[in-house]
């Protein structure tokens, strides 16, 4: 369940009954639970111990480095068979433009491929990000200052 934060809580306490039969002696279904510091917190609540007792395994992610996305994007693209396929100019700004977040770097990088392949371009730049998203190239100073952070 995505956005698992936005669930009230007496949703939440039927997940736990569905789970299991016989008092806990019988998982009948596995849930998987996504969502953000919300959710950690609503599970501390009273009427949810419960089932904050079930979790078995908790992952919290935090945001990703900008190194972190950028060997996320360079094993995408070579696990797809084109590790040149975009610039290293393009795989910088869409690692300073994800946040930290790996699923917004991808969707970034589907919207490219999409527009690259409509306009069968053999590499996706800097200049194909510009036209699509139709952002203002930042001044040389401000790439240096972007690259320090």
């Amino acid at each position: 369940i995505d956005e698992a934060q936005e669930l009230g809580p007496a949703v939440l306490c039927e997940l736990r009954l569905l789970c299991s039969a016989c008092f806990d002696s019988r998982q009948l279904i596995a849930v998987v639970l996504a969502g953000d510091g919300r959710l950690t917190e609503k599970l501390r609540r009273d009427e949810l111990q419960p089932l904050g007792s079930r979790i078995r395994t908790r992952l919290a992610l935090e945001r990703a480095s900008r190194d972190q996305l950028s060997a996320c994007l360079d094993h995408l693209l070579a696990s797809a068979g084109n590790a040149a396929l975009m610039t290293p100019e393009l795989k910088h700004t869409l690692c300073e433009h994800a946040l930290g977040n790996y699923r917004v770097m991808t969707n970034l990088g589907a919207e490219l491929l999409s527009a690259g392949a409509q306009r069968k371009l053999p590499k996706l730049d800097e200049k194909l990000y510009l036209d699509l998203f139709n952002q203002t190239r930042p001044s040389t100073g401000a790439r240096r200052a972007a690259r320090a952070r």
